[in-house]
């Protein structure tokens, strides 16, 4: 029980740093704040899906791929940032 409400409060916490993020990125039009607000909601996804699925922990590693991809958005966002900078 006290697992899943923790679980629940990361994925809130995941989700509100999200809109936070997008906030910015309305002010600003600046992608990679977007990129950001992805990042997190993917994070925020993938963590509900393994704190509310029921997979044995076995099977659970294909739900990690969520993790995977917004670390990924993360790095392109960066890289798309710095690329333009030197232009």
């Amino acid at each position: 029980m006290l697992l899943s409400f923790i679980s629940g409060a990361i994925v809130m916490g995941f989700w509100v740093a999200g809109l936070f993020f997008l906030r910015f990125w309305k002010k600003t039009g600046d992608e990679l704040f977007l990129a950001f607000t992805l990042a997190f909601w993917l994070l925020g996804l993938g963590q509900a899906l393994l704190a509310f699925a029921d997979v044995p922990a076995e099977e659970r590693s294909g739900l990690y791929l969520f993790r995977l991809a917004a670390f990924v958005v993360i790095l392109l966002a960066i890289w798309r940032k710095n690329r333009s900078a030197r232009s």
